[in-house]
């Protein structure tokens, strides 16, 4: 609301100040999501200007325009920014603005944490960022092999800032799924089962789950490299005995699949978009969803195709060519699904639809391309050549950023409540399609010809001069198609025109964000939700042509009930329907949105625990797979026989015997006995401290004995994994020691409704707790039994 005063004024500074601090400060999932988005496009123009500078670089042949380390420095920090700083970001930050509207929601599950994920990326990024005014930004790669990171062949703090900065950005990444995943399974609108769940959703979800499995193997690959640089462990250290493939091993485990986290979201946003244009509900939802899956589940089994060179043997090329070549057929039946859905249809060619379809043409021709490096052979000819170069921005650039330009023209009127320009829409289409092929296509030809990727310069042989010009003009084509998208946003959002006839939903949409005001109100729906009955349920109201009938009319909600009331029909079929009728239905109230039946018996924070423990097994996996492959491997020094069984065992025991009490205590909190609950949480507590001073007893051994963690490979692993371990356990300890200080000072309350309240708290705990002891039962008998 404008403060008082004359229309047009400039709101006073205390009220500006104000606003400021009120987005700071935000938990509201609308305005993270926003603030995802400006963010990632803050860095997208960082990583374009980036770009442009390496393409006026290799215009021509023996250009000087940057020396080599400019460049080594340019052409790792534009695809670290790309790809974790803008395309991951916005992505997550139309799912955080969408997700919830789209299922009925009023918020994310966790809003506070919500915002720290968000808090936490924008950190990472000005934390890699800091590094150019350090004097040491990345110049290793956006994947940053070892040992190229290793001391002394890289002696700047480069990889630090890289390692660090990406650490904090994936902690918030993660955050941000275990979000999405609770959202979506807890927070669902009454009647909106599985399969009456948006593509865009279903594809975050997935993308979710993606995220839990394969990020955490680059956070303990970056955890390694730090320990190597900081503390002097030998994880890659070739003299040492450390294997730079594991280095590879870990980062494609996460690169591969990041490839989909950074483009299943842009299947979902195209399958919502084409539907609404063509008028036809999507072609074979269930094949949609099941070959997300199938697409998730076969990322995590193709990693070593980007190894195809470094000499894996015969059967394992073999094994990750055949994989490479499956995942093709999932995400080729997407775009089948996508061509039928426009067969037949009625076409509307709005500037999201022309996104849409250029998005169809550009992945395609990226997917073919990619299946070629499935068969062995043509990978090894075009490995590591600007081929590969042409291929991964045809799917990312072609795939992921065309779909978030058709999101952007699709849902910015649900953002703002304005609508883009379409004149200036088009113009800025064709300069992004003219421009994308002019950069990315002649790539091929250049690759095939022998260009390497990651050279500052070349020679003046063949047809590369004329392949790297014609590249260099397109990406100067893009950047003119930006500063068309940014002037259309500033006018659309200045002088665009207001949603007037069309009311909240201009595009006739069907899902349930469209069901809400534009911009949505901070509950987000101010009416009740229609019956859920499809995955479009605006479709499946009393319509005519697909539209919801002009006669329905919204009655008031009562006592948080509403309803609607049908009169006579008026108007011809295809009329628009008063905005309030697409707004708001019989039969559920926003309260009863927020609380669906579904896992009604599993709390949010059980669930949320239960999806941060799928990235856990990822991370420990990765380091015991590590101690398993190092543990004798040095030839001299310490080696798993220095270690002492007996007292460690029995430090286990008090471990496992924690769970057991802390079993006794939910046992008694059920009960509705707070004094045995208590007793009970306090064992608990003592019995995990008693584990971790046998851990300090052994560890005050080991270095008295001058075992560190720097002595050798066996060190460096049984260190970083037992330590790892340690600190879960003290992170459970302060959960559980702050769950007894809540209990005595009785702030849990009496009775059966009390009890029920604070069990899910302890309950999530609990969980976490039960995993960290199962963890150290395996930890147990690879690191101290196996031995024996």
């Amino acid at each position: 609301v404008r403060p008082a005063g004359v229309a047009g004024e400039p709101a006073p500074p205390a009220i500006r100040r104000e606003r400021l601090l009120e987005w700071l400060l935000t938990t509201d999932h609308k305005q993270i999501g926003l603030l995802y988005i400006l963010t990632a496009f803050a860095f997208f123009v960082f990583g374009g200007l980036e770009a442009l500078l390496i393409r006026v670089q290799l215009a021509v042949p023996r250009n000087a325009v940057v020396g080599p380390d400019v460049y080594n420095q340019l052409f790792t920090m534009h695809g670290v920014t790309m790809i974790f700083l803008v395309v991951m970001p916005v992505l997550l930050g139309f799912a955080n603005y969408l997700l919830p509207l789209m299922i009925g929601a009023r918020d994310m599950a966790f809003p506070r944490l919500n915002a720290l994920s968000f808090w936490l990326l924008a950190f990472g990024g000005l934390v890699l960022y800091f590094s150019w005014l350090a004097g040491s930004p990345p110049d290793t790669g956006w994947f940053s092999n070892a040992p190229l990171t290793e001391r002394p062949y890289t002696l700047s703090r480069s990889p630090d800032y890289w390692a660090v900065g990406l650490l904090l950005t994936s902690i918030g990444t993660l955050a941000t799924a275990v979000n999405l995943v609770v959202t979506t399974i807890k927070l669902r609108a009454p009647g909106m089962h599985w399969f009456h769940v948006p593509v865009f959703v279903w594809m975050s979800l997935i993308t979710a789950f993606l995220i839990l499995a394969a990020v955490p193997s680059l956070s303990a690959a970056q955890l390694m490299l730090i320990l190597d640089r900081q503390a002097g462990t030998h994880f890659f250290d070739v003299s040492a005995g450390g294997d730079p493939l594991l280095w590879q091993h870990l980062f494609w485990f996460f690169g591969h699949p990041e490839v989909y986290i950074l483009v299943l979201p842009a299947f979902g946003m195209i399958s919502e978009i084409i539907p609404v244009f063509a008028r036809k509900p999507l072609f074979g939802y269930g094949f949609v969803i099941a070959s997300g899956i199938a697409i998730a589940f076969l990322s995590l089994l193709v990693w070593g195709h980007h190894m195809l060179t470094v000499g894996l043997g015969v059967p394992a090329d073999a094994a990750f060519g055949l994989t490479s070549a499956l995942i093709a057929i999932p995400t080729g039946v997407k775009v089948f699904n996508w061509l039928a859905t426009l067969w037949g249809g009625s076409l509307r060619f709005t500037t999201a639809m022309k996104f849409a379809l250029a998005f169809l043409v550009m992945f395609t021709i990226g997917g073919l391309t990619g299946v070629q490096f499935a068969a062995v052979p043509i990978d090894q000819l075009v490995h590591d050549s600007y081929f590969v170069v042409a291929h991964f921005h045809y799917v990312l650039f072609g795939g992921s950023a065309l779909a978030v330009m058709a999101g952007t023209y699709y849902w910015f009127p649900k953002f703002t409540g304005r609508l883009l320009n379409e004149r200036l829409g088009s113009l800025h289409f064709w300069l992004t399609f003219i421009g994308l092929n002019l950069t990315f296509f002649p790539m091929h030809f250049a690759g095939l010809e022998g260009m390497p990727r990651r050279v500052f310069t070349y020679a003046d042989v063949g047809n590369l001069a004329l392949w790297n010009l014609a590249a260099s003009a397109g990406a100067f084509i893009q950047a003119l198609s930006v500063l068309v998208l940014l002037w259309n946003i500033f006018v659309s959002l200045r002088k665009g025109r207001v949603q007037d006839a069309s009311g909240d939903n201009p595009w006739d949409a069907w899902t349930l964000e469209w069901a809400t005001t534009s911009p949505p109100p901070p509950h987000n729906f101010d009416a009740p939700l229609p019956p859920v009955r499809s995955a479009r349920p605006l479709y499946d109201l009393p319509h005519s042509g697909g539209r919801p009938a002009p006669s329905t009319e919204f009655v008031p909600p009562k006592q948080g009930r509403g309803g609607i009331v049908v009169r006579a029909a008026v108007g011809q079929a295809g009329d628009h329907a008063p905005a309030s009728a697409r707004a708001a239905f019989a039969g559920h109230s926003v309260a009863e949105v927020i609380h669906p039946e579904a896992f009604a018996h599993v709390s949010q924070g059980v669930l949320g625990v239960a999806s941060f423990i799928i990235s856990e097994l990822t991370l420990f996996g990765v380091l015991i797979v590590t101690y398993l492959a190092y543990r004798t491997r040095s030839a001299s020094g310490p080696q798993p026989a220095n270690l002492e069984v007996v007292p460690v065992v029995l430090a286990s025991l008090a471990l496992f015997a924690s769970s057991a009490t802390l079993l006794m205590a939910q046992r008694r909190l059920r009960g509705d006995d707070p004094r045995g609950f208590r007793r009970w949480l306090l064992a608990t507590v003592a019995l995990g401290a008693l584990f971790l001073l046998g851990q300090g007893r052994e560890y005050l051994r080991l270095l008295a004995a001058h075992i560190t963690p720097d002595s050798n490979l066996f060190t460096s692993a049984f260190f970083t994994l037992t330590g790892l371990h340690g600190l879960h356990v003290a992170a459970g300890l302060l959960a559980l020691g702050t769950l007894a200080v809540l209990a005595f000072r009785r702030r849990a309350g009496h009775g059966n409704r009390g009890a029920g309240l604070r069990y899910s708290a302890v309950e999530a705990v609990a969980l976490y707790w039960h995993f960290v002891d199962l963890v150290w039962v395996v930890i147990l008998v690879v690191v101290y039994l196996l031995p024996v």
